[in-house]
């Protein structure tokens, strides 16, 4: 068994946002603050003065709380559970989507139920996830307030802001990535490709570009691209530009990574379903593409990648570090010129 002492406002106590009143008999026992779902037992016990809170005044009372050895049990009101959720670490809360009620009926009302209870805790945002398969529960969720964050295949996510005031929740994500590989050969012949889009730069020969995967790191996502679309094998070297671009899909913000990549292979496999053509050309054939003439961000990144080349610029190298902030190792883009000069 668990044995807590849970410190409790007479204030709480006696007022709910459900219109349940709670009540607590200062000589015999608390009842009426959890529902009957577990094996509860209730009984008032003196608090240290340490355990005050201003604005509550002198008298409080504790609550004995024993229970199974269940971590977190689930609150219930009026007979109703309240749906499972956690805590996140800026006082908000998370509900647990693989326990969601599957009827309407039951999801409306624990969640108002919810609700109710994260209001007395003075909880912020709290984050409902719901999959594709409960799409039902979204006009349920909204109706009480919940509003749309983001979508991705097989669920949407939405947020419920609980204090007065402007939302200060994380906004949804505003930016697409994207890379792009530059690799040249020992005869200064850079690997081209031309894509089959109906975009404006279809039939110009260019370097091979794409986005990268959830969860990849930059340069492996260049990598990886080269591979696809030519089948040529290659490692990375450095990062040696990135653009920054707003508005484009959606209206979403578009960053462009371009990575420095060492040919491993000369040979090319046409990825023919993006790709209509795949060569390695002169740099000076590339460059005199009337595309390129009128482009002048595209001829700038050209020109940057023919000068970390020939050593006249220096990008950035990946290093796996890891920081105390998450725990995890993660890469850091810096310039070292000591490194750069002995990868190349």
């Amino acid at each position: 068994m668990v044995r807590t002492i849970v410190a409790v406002p007479m204030e709480l106590l006696r007022l709910s946002g459900l219109g349940c009143q709670y009540w607590l008999n200062e000589n015999k026992r608390a009842q009426g603050l959890l529902g009957n779902s577990f094996p509860w037992k209730m009984r008032s016990v003196k608090l240290k003065s340490s355990f005050m809170r201003p604005g509550y005044g002198h008298k409080k009372m504790g609550i004995e709380v024993v229970s199974p050895n269940i971590s977190s049990p689930t609150p219930s009101i009026g007979g109703v559970e309240c749906l499972e959720a956690w805590d996140d670490e800026y006082d908000g809360v998370i509900i647990d989507s693989n326990s969601l009620p599957l009827s309407a009926n039951a999801f409306s009302s624990a969640l108002k139920a919810s609700l109710s209870i994260w209001k007395l805790k003075g909880k912020k945002g709290i984050w409902l996830k719901i999959v594709e398969e409960q799409a039902d529960l979204v006009p349920i969720a909204i109706q009480e307030g919940f509003n749309y964050h983001h979508a991705e295949l097989g669920y949407v996510m939405l947020t419920y802001w609980v204090p007065k005031g402007p939302c200060v929740l994380p906004a949804s994500p505003s930016h697409q990535i994207g890379i792009g590989g530059f690799v040249i050969n020992d005869k200064r012949e850079v690997l081209v490709v031309k894509e089959k889009c109906p975009c404006s730069c279809r039939g110009v020969w260019k370097l091979p570009t794409g986005y990268i995967n959830k969860s990849e790191d930059i340069f492996s996502g260049a990598v990886r691209e080269v591979k696809e679309e030519t089948g040529v094998d290659t490692i990375f070297l450095e990062m040696v530009a990135f653009r920054h671009v707003h508005l484009l899909a959606f209206e979403k913000s578009d960053l462009l990574f371009v990575c420095m990549l060492k040919p491993l292979s000369s040979d090319i496999i046409v990825d023919e379903k993006e790709i209509e053509d795949a060569k390695w050309m002169g740099v000076g054939e590339l460059l005199s593409q009337p595309y390129y003439q009128e482009d002048h961000m595209a001829k700038k990144i050209i020109q940057i990648c023919i000068d970390t080349y020939e050593n006249r610029y220096r990008g950035f190298i990946a290093q796996e570090l890891t920081s105390k902030m998450d725990g995890k190792l993660s890469y850091l883009y810096y310039n070292d010129k000591q490194k750069l000069a002995f990868l190349v």
